[in-house]
């Protein structure tokens, strides 16, 4: 089943399953949002939930006992529920189940939260944690924009990345599909980064953002048309699209978690990145997206 948010310049899809953003689509027609074509990459923006990236040896351990997650762990392959819903905003739920708990022993309650104001959508994550004790996990989106977006000639190269504060950021690279923190490097961002397909043949750009407030923008000199994602406090930033595959999308990903480091123990309390929440506390956390 699809949830539809619409107002004066944009329809909204939703998939109940997965929770997943589907379409972002302008009253002139342009579609936004990748369409999953799975000859290079069948999602459009999943739900990365408990993890975010990858376990080393595809597992963890908690409290003596080993679990096996695969990459981005399972949130984006189950059904959510609509709990609330009106003309600009939904709210989808998941909770934990026998199924879940094979694979990651905590109690949980999961909401993704899609608010409509004219040209911007904002994505709120609330996890709350309904035990007494407590809860371990990451979270983040993979949300993919179409490349070309107006302009049916354009390409990969024409498009850049632009990122605010305008600034050198830490970037962490990946000895995919694990990252190695302690080898981070420098990555000037004081002007737009001219994309080419050559920058994802090592995977993803992993910027440390350190919380701060950043925008993220995705254009092209060709046309008017883009997106500005502003994400809230959260520690990196994922910038991804296919290699060598020609994928016409590029990925902007905000993360509250990072796969695992190359010297993880397999501890998920030891694990870089992740997010500690008491018993029967939520975290909030969101990213906005405005499409032009």
């Amino acid at each position: 089943m699809t949830v539809e948010l619409k107002n004066d310049y944009l329809t909204v899809q939703i998939n109940e399953a997965g929770a997943e953003l589907s379409s972002v689509k302008s009253a002139d027609g342009i579609e936004y949002m990748w369409q999953a074509d799975p000859k290079f990459w069948g999602r459009h923006a999943p739900v990365l939930f408990p993890i975010v990236g990858r376990l080393k040896d595809d597992q963890y351990t908690v409290a003596g006992q080993t679990y096996h997650m695969g990459q981005h762990g399972f949130a984006r392959d189950n059904e959510f529920t609509v709990v609330e819903q009106t003309a600009t905003q939904a709210t989808l739920e998941l909770t934990d189940s026998a199924a879940t708990r094979e694979m990651y022993p905590y109690a949980f309650q999961l909401r993704l939260i899609y608010t409509l104001t004219d040209h911007e959508l904002t994505v709120g994550y609330q996890v709350h944690n309904p035990a007494n004790q407590e809860l371990l996990f990451g979270i983040g989106g993979h949300p993919a924009f179409n490349v070309p977006l107006a302009d049916p000639a354009a390409t990969l190269e024409n498009y850049s990345i632009t990122v605010a504060p305008r600034k050198v950021y830490p970037h962490i690279p990946l000895q995919a599909p694990l990252n190695d923190a302690e080898n981070t490097t420098d990555f000037d961002l004081t002007k737009p980064l001219a994309l080419t397909r050559d920058l994802f043949k090592d995977d993803a750009i992993i910027l440390d953002l350190d919380h701060q407030e950043t925008t993220v923008m995705l254009s092209s000199d060709l046309d008017d048309h883009g997106v500005a994602m502003t994400i809230e406090n959260a520690p990196y930033v994922g910038m991804w699209s296919p290699y060598p595959a020609e994928g016409p999308f590029v990925c902007l990903e905000p993360w509250w978690g990072i796969a695992d480091n190359v010297a993880s123990d397999g501890q998920l309390s030891h694990k870089m990145g992740i997010n500690r929440l008491a018993a029967n506390q939520t975290f909030d956390a969101q990213y906005a997206v405005k499409f032009f």
